[in-house]
């Protein structure tokens, strides 16, 4: 187990006149925490993560284990293991022969493999599949004979790059069930890439947004979810997403499409003119028709998960290009009786507004 320190680490690709991959980076990895890097496609997360194993070259900055400066450390002296997102296995070997190849490189004696093999077979529930090559085995099973060659070198980190994004839905809720409870297991600190944001409020200690390869913000998943820092965040982390509405403030409240909202007096005292006001789909409540000063809405979309149901609903007559085209998602209980066409009424939780700057897309107030 270590720590893991990254001191303003950058990373580029190209010129001086390109944007860094990853841009002064700094952030700080307790000691058998698991922490989550996410965000979209380029934002610099899988070489963040690179930067870590020594696949790639730090620029600028330094990355520190244990208190150690790794600039000049080979990938093989790092004590670090990297499970991918190709699996990585060798065809023509066993999962024991893939599980025990490293050890075998490094010289370790024969008994110790063979009891570190077994022992990791057992944790992963692989014991009945050792002597089957990868082409045998369905792809759960090869991403944890995977997992297996990496938790027998008895490493003090754990690099994860997407290992479960070419898994079905099913049995990727189940694997990552599974990797979330073998760190807890094994305690080792690990770094884990994903560009699923359902993956990563589930299974981190801590989440580390990222954006441009710049680090938006690194909190607890309860916090990112009730406490983003920026527009960005708040539209990223939460599914379905967050409804964003641009709007002025007069008064200390703020107006969604004609409904006015107060605002908390801390976010009054210190907002512009014009603010953008988010809503989570559970922050909105229906209301009886006779209240007829909230929010009326149009019903386009219902969508049943048993157990709740998500309405999509637009104010106007439904123009996606009109001046009221806004979406509006609201969250409501299994049997609320909404159907497409219907028209509701809803007002907002005041006490879950999420206000931002609208210029800078800043969080305002706690």
């Amino acid at each position: 187990m270590a720590t893991v320190y990254f001191d303003a680490a950058t990373r580029r690709y190209s010129g001086k006149d390109v944007p860094p991959a990853v841009d002064a980076i700094t952030l700080d990895i307790e000691d058998g925490e698991f922490l989550v890097l996410v965000g979209p496609s380029g934002c610099g997360k899988s070489t963040t993560l690179r930067m870590l194993a020594g696949l790639e070259p730090v620029d600028d900055g330094r990355i520190l284990v244990d208190g150690h400066d790794q600039k000049g450390v080979r990938p093989r002296d790092r004590d670090i293991a990297m499970v991918f997102q190709s699996y990585a296995l060798y065809p023509n070997m066993t999962a024991a022969q893939n599980m025990a190849f490293a050890l075998d490189n490094s010289k370790v004696p024969k008994s110790q493999t063979k009891e570190r093999v077994a022992e990791a077979a057992k944790i992963l529930e692989l014991e009945d599949l050792l002597d089957r090559k990868p082409g045998q085995m369905s792809g759960g099973q090869r991403q944890r004979v995977a997992m297996g060659r990496a938790i027998v070198r008895q490493p003090k980190v754990f690099c994860m790059d997407e290992p479960l994004s070419n898994l079905d839905a099913k049995l990727r809720v189940s694997t990552r069930s599974q990797i979330a409870g073998l760190q807890r297991r094994l305690g080792i600190t690990t770094v884990y890439v994903t560009h699923d944001q359902v993956e990563a409020m589930t299974m981190g200690h801590r989440v580390a947004v990222l954006k441009d390869g710049r680090l938006q913000q690194v909190a607890a998943p309860e916090e990112l979810y009730d406490r983003p820092v920026n527009t960005f965040v708040a539209a990223f982390i939460g599914s379905p997403a967050i409804t964003l509405v641009e709007s002025g403030v007069h008064d200390g409240r703020a107006e969604v499409h004609g409904l006015p909202v107060p605002l908390h007096r801390e976010v009054a005292g210190v907002a512009g003119e014009r603010v953008v006001v988010g809503f989570r789909p559970e922050s909105w409540r229906i209301v009886p028709d006779s209240d007829t000063e909230a929010l009326q809405l149009r019903v386009e979309l219902v969508e049943a998960l048993g157990s709740e149901s998500f309405v999509y609903a637009r104010r106007g007559d439904g123009d996606e290009d009109g001046p009221d085209a806004e979406r509006v998602t609201i969250k409501t209980e299994k049997r609320a009786g909404v159907e497409v066409g219907d028209v509701v009424r809803v007002r907002p939780v005041e006490d879950e507004v999420h206000v931002f700057d609208a210029a800078s897309g800043e969080r305002l107030g706690s």
